[in-house]
């Protein structure tokens, strides 16, 4: 499917970062394949949350880079094919999302699935578990961090959330991270909102659980990083929690 002229599906910045954080981004790219022309959409549809995670690319380059901190993000729309969730969902290439039909994913067969994990998913994937493996071989320490943002208004509800913090109620990291953010925004700090982590979610728990190493799946209001002063005030604001978070007194 992906051709000499589509981009990798991985982008890695500051792999030897030697922050124990690694960021990654399930949802930071909106790519399409030049197999796939443009999935039938108008160009503003790309625009839209339903296509990736607006604000995620730029927050996370910043703080990579404030924090000295690995970012592994991936490329291509998750409506080409979601990387969060498992081989098995019926969700990792939407037929309607958020009440947008996807013509190009009317009517997929598995094999058309298959080539799509295989090409998107998997490198993404494996790109993670290298880093992973390579941090373990050093003996350098690792918390999982994975980044995402959420639309300040769905299905006609607003959500006044700031920031939510998904988990499972297993990651000490995650706690200390909500009670920091809490001190500071208190109830504009979501405790598993506005989603929460469950079965659905599959890349924290692929790498995070056999490793046996904390996480932190941060939600950021879109609103806040759509732009690059925004996702700048953002990354000044969360890289010294993140810090106190990693070392709490």
């Amino acid at each position: 499917m992906l051709n000499r002229d589509d981009p990798s599906p991985v982008f890695v910045a500051n792999p030897n970062g030697r922050s124990p954080y690694l960021i990654i981004g399930d949802h930071a790219g909106r790519a399409i394949p030049a197999a796939l022309g443009d999935l039938g959409l108008p160009p503003e549809v790309m625009d839209r949350h339903i296509a990736w995670d607006i604000g995620v690319a730029g927050l996370g380059d910043l703080l990579a880079g404030g924090l000295d901190a690995c970012f592994i993000r991936q490329t291509y729309s998750r409506l080409v094919i979601d990387c969060n969730r498992g081989p098995e969902s019926l969700e990792a290439a939407p037929a309607i999302s958020d009440g947008t039909v996807i013509p190009a994913n009317q009517a997929l067969t598995p094999v058309d699935l298959a080539m799509r994990r295989r090409e998107i998913c998997d490198p993404y994937q494996a790109a993670i578990a290298d880093v992973l493996d390579a941090r373990r071989d050093r003996g350098q320490a690792t918390l999982l961090f994975s980044l995402h943002s959420f639309t300040p208004v769905f299905a006609g509800l607003v959500r006044s959330w700031r920031f939510g913090v998904l988990h499972r109620g297993d990651s000490a990291l995650s706690k200390r991270m909500l009670a920091l953010l809490r001190d500071r925004l208190g109830d504009a700090a979501g405790d598993n909102q506005p989603y929460a982590m469950d079965g659905i979610d599959y890349t924290v728990p692929l790498h995070a659980d056999a490793r046996g190493l904390d996480y932190l799946e941060l939600e950021v209001r879109q609103d806040l990083i759509g732009d690059e002063p925004g996702q700048r005030d953002i990354a000044a604001f969360l890289a010294p929690i993140l810090r106190a978070a990693v070392a709490p007194d």
